[in-house]
């Protein structure tokens, strides 16, 4: 990244610059839905960014999904919302809004499963339903539970809400997770150890993202 600019917004730090020949701005959400919506409202609102690619890693859900595979999310939920005593709701949905599975950017889409099948072959890429909770999770059973109700590919904890904001603000998004656990009984002892790699992936994919966008 080159004609870095850094910009603080309250305890965010923003960094303006070029990358690959794009303007873009680069920031570090911070763990969790809330964090995630608040640095991307500000990026849209204060930056007037015309696309989001949100990356880091997940804990899979799919079992065919190994740790450091890649997945590129064709919507995502969240997953802990639960208005199920409130109404006819399933869990996941959101009162009053159209849908409550917030659908990635077709365009973003191809070139991130283009990308990352370029660099990482198709075996270690996949594509489907992310979940998105504030919660690490850590427990098989729960992983089990969650994919039969969401069918979902990896669970996290930010990027349902980054794409609940680009949806309310219509704005373009792609999320790419790279896989630190399996969210099983393990999952605090490998994250440790595979998260390093999982940020090199991301990092990779971004580049490679930008390299090729129109």
């Amino acid at each position: 990244m080159t004609n870095i600019n850094e910009i603080q917004i309250n305890n965010l730090k923003f960094y303006e610059g070029k990358l690959c020949s794009k303007n873009i701005v680069l920031v570090e959400s911070g763990i969790g839905k809330v964090n995630a919506a608040i640095s991307t409202t500000l990026l849209i609102s204060q930056f007037k960014v015309e696309k989001i690619i949100f990356t880091g890693v997940a804990g899979a859900v799919n079992p065919k999904i190994k740790v450091t595979d890649i997945v590129i999310g064709t919507d995502l939920v969240e997953s802990d919302m639960d208005v199920t005593a409130g109404g006819n709701y399933k869990l996941g949905e959101i009162p009053r809004m159209k849908s409550s599975y917030f659908k990635a950017d077709p365009y973003l889409f191809t070139l991130a499963e283009s990308v990352a099948v370029k660099l990482f072959g198709s075996d270690k890429v996949h594509k489907g339903r992310i979940i998105s909770r504030d919660e690490f999770v850590a427990s098989s059973e729960k992983v089990n539970k969650l994919r039969e109700i969401f069918s979902a590919e990896c669970v996290e904890m930010e990027g349902a809400a980054v794409a609940h904001v680009c949806e309310v603000m219509n704005i373009p998004f792609i999320v790419i997770r790279s896989i630190s656990d399996k969210a099983d009984d393990e999952a605090g002892m490998t994250f440790d150890e595979f998260v390093k790699i999982a940020a090199k992936h991301s990092k990779s994919i971004v580049e490679g993202i930008l390299s090729i966008m129109k």
